[in-house]
């Protein structure tokens, strides 16, 4: 058995390291590759961390089981399936090594001189290095063009960002392969050019130095600092608590006094955390549900500063040239789990954003005000963010939506970006058809953003709302040029009337599940042409059963009722564009949409069980069905919104969507069916 992935076949994946990160490295690799039958080895020279490293992952494994995440089959898959060796000949015949071992140049360059003679020239070797250039790490490799960083984040295991880091000899199609294979895995990976450090890494330890600065300059304590540092940046937890969970102080040490060389001259490590790197000892940070005493004055000045700090340390990284700013923008929230520093100053604005800047600058001289900072701010203008990422395949422009922590959920911004995108391209000569799809292996779109809902206060509003939605996607199915959908995954509510503009639907063979119209369930009715395109593909009868159940299809059932035109066997994307490229040619055809009444609506829908759902809804959808499908399509469309405000107008809707915020998805409100 085997992992095929675009042109490369995976039996084996090795681990250099039991340490700290190796085994959590590890762990992931067992849970998604094990299925496959793919092997996984650990090697380390003492015996010792390897025997640790086992406890750890098995252990963590035990309580995936505990928790439901794993059954024991699954356990038994995963364990079975990873290697515990001090052996370095267990490494042959891996396609794949990541190195975890210390954070030392002279041993990673002596354990990858030995890994080249295990395997074969065209593995790849990865070395999960959080600072050294691959440059450094790979000088004396003998085929440097299948060597890069791949940087995991804590812990790895969890945390879904990787940092790709190649060099200037790495193969260009090893980079692409390694994007495409770690997203097919479940992880969010992004590109970063070589620089110490990379991309993340200065802002983590750079936030940290800056509340050391302050700890140490007097004018705060390390636990003032974290309980400020939460609420001005939006952490999780404060960079001194971060260190004591992460054991980051060693490295964290050296890594501030080569920034001092490699970026600029305010980096250095602080004489504090000299001291605490020689005591050993573990910050004073405040205890789990602690309240500690902030006067107001000292918050607001701290506040400015760590944001002033913040604001200036990303802005370097872009004007370094590393990262996208998109691309960096989601994985500060993801793998640092703080609020995204360039949505920040444009809420903030940026003029601000920079006077903030400079007041840090102002007390750290050394500190540098940014170049783009400085540009953005002069006039007050927004970064350009995108959720909507375009790639170009020979003629053919792919769209994928990004946005991996709400599962590629939509919101109003999301909406109007897919339809400029989809138009950008359909003007484009050089662009013959279309490709949308998602980001991961999860989900196409999971939805409509709740939050975008809640926001809805009255039935003008919710028309208004609806009105919005459906325009984006009516400009997505106005474009002239062909557009193969690739619902990579799970496809829910306006991921799937987002799906039905397009001209033709393809997903992998098999999903359990693929599509459904889950509004009744938060006390809506589906308003972005849901009402009107879903019986025109699949039929009013059974349209109508799955918008008033809610009941989800597989795959299977898709392409049986007609909302899909094919599942796909091999990979979805290489399908997608060979499609979207015969719609444009001619050689492929699929039956458009009828965009006319439906003959022989009947005047009433069959009564159904619809469980706990309300009745006072489920009304409302019926007539938006049946009344929207005597009328031309677009016509339909226009009606459909003025039922989704109707149902803004009743109690149930505020129920069922604060039920969902309050309690989840899995939760059943309880509507009074008024």
């Amino acid at each position: 058995m085997s992992f095929a992935h675009r042109g490369r076949t995976l039996t084996k994946v090795a681990v250099i390291g039991s340490g700290q990160i190796g085994p959590d490295i590890a762990l992931y690799f067992t849970k998604v590759l094990a299925p496959f039958g793919v092997k996984t080895v650990v090697v380390d020279v003492a015996a010792a961390a390897l025997e640790k490293g086992r406890a750890k992952l098995e252990k963590k494994v035990a309580k995936g089981v505990e928790s439901g995440a794993f059954t024991a089959d699954q356990q038994a898959q995963m364990v079975g399936h990873v290697e515990w060796t001090t052996d370095y000949a267990a490494i042959a015949g891996a396609e794949l090594v990541v190195e975890a071992a210390t954070e030392n140049d002279g041993l990673k360059r002596r354990i990858f001189s030995q890994v080249e003679g295990l395997v074969a020239a065209d593995a790849i070797l990865a070395s999960n290095s959080s600072h050294l250039e691959p440059e450094v790490i790979f000088a004396e490799a003998k085929h440097q063009e299948r060597t890069t960083v791949i940087h995991y984040f804590f812990p790895a295991e969890r945390n879904p960002i990787v940092e790709i880091v190649p060099q200037a000899k790495t193969a260009g199609d090893v980079t692409a392969w390694l994007m495409s294979f770690y997203e097919a895995i479940g992880k969010v990976p992004i590109r970063v050019k070589s620089r110490y450090g990379y991309a993340l890494d200065p802002i983590f330890e750079g936030l940290f130095q800056a509340s050391a600065l302050l700890a140490q300059d007097g004018v705060a304590t390390t636990k003032q600092l974290d309980t400020i540092a939460t609420k001005a940046l939006g952490l999780t937890v404060g960079s001194f608590t971060a260190m004591n969970l992460t054991g980051g102080n060693p490295i964290t040490a050296v890594g501030l006094d080569h920034y001092t060389t490699k970026i600029n001259s305010w980096f250095g490590t602080p004489q504090l955390l000299k001291d605490r790197v020689a005591s050993g000892q573990p910050w004073d940070v405040p205890k789990r549900g602690e309240q500690v005493e902030v006067p107001d004055a000292l918050r607001e000045q701290v506040t400015r500063l760590l944001r002033g700090a913040y604001f200036g340390l990303v802005c370097e990284v872009i004007d370094a040239g590393l990262i996208d700013v998109s691309d960096f923008d989601m994985a500060l929230e993801i793998a640092l789990d703080m609020k995204p520093a360039f949505r920040f100053m444009n809420e903030l604005g940026t003029a601000e954003a920079l006077k903030l800047c400079r007041e840090y600058a102002a007390r750290y001289p050394s500190f540098p005000v940014p170049r783009c900072l400085q540009q953005m701010g002069a006039t007050n203008e927004p970064f350009e963010l995108h959720n909507v990422l375009r790639e170009d395949r020979d003629g053919v422009a792919v769209l994928t939506i990004r946005r991996p922590k709400v599962l590629n959920a939509l919101d109003q911004g999301v909406f109007d970006e897919i339809a400029d995108r989809c138009a950008e391209a359909d003007a484009d000569p050089g662009i013959s058809a279309i490709v949308l799809t998602g980001h991961g292996r999860k989900a196409f779109v999971s939805g409509a953003d709740v939050g975008f809902l809640a926001k809805i206060e009255s039935v003008a509003h919710g028309t208004a709302t609806s009105a919005k939605s459906q325009a984006s996607l009516n400009r997505v199915e106005d474009c002239r040029k062909p557009i193969v959908c690739a619902m990579n995954g799970l496809a829910f509510g306006g991921g799937n009337e987002l799906a039905m503009a397009c001209t033709a639907r393809i997903a992998p063979r098999g999903l359990k599940v693929l599509a459904c119209q889950p509004e009744v369930n938060l006390g809506i009715i589906p308003g972005a042409g849901g009402t009107q395109r879903l019986p025109r593909l699949v039929g009013l009868a059974k349209a109508a059963e799955l918008m008033r159940t809610a009941r989800p299809v597989s795959s299977a059932e898709a392409l049986q009722i007609g909302l899909l035109r094919e599942e796909v066997d091999g990979d979805l994307l290489d399908r997608a564009v060979e499609l979207a490229r015969g719609l444009a040619a001619g050689t492929e055809r699929v039956t458009p949409m009828p965009t006319g009444p439906l003959a022989d609506v009947p005047d009433a829908l069959p009564a159904i069980d619809i469980g706990h759902r309300s009745r006072a809804v489920d009304a409302i959808l019926c007539r938006a069905i049946l009344d929207g499908c005597k009328r031309e399509l677009r016509a339909g469309i226009a009606y459909e919104a003025e039922c989704f405000g109707a149902v803004c107008g009743t109690r149930d809707m505020r129920i069922g969507v604060d039920n969902f915020i309050g309690n989840g998805p899995r939760s059943k409100a309880a509507f009074v069916h008024a």
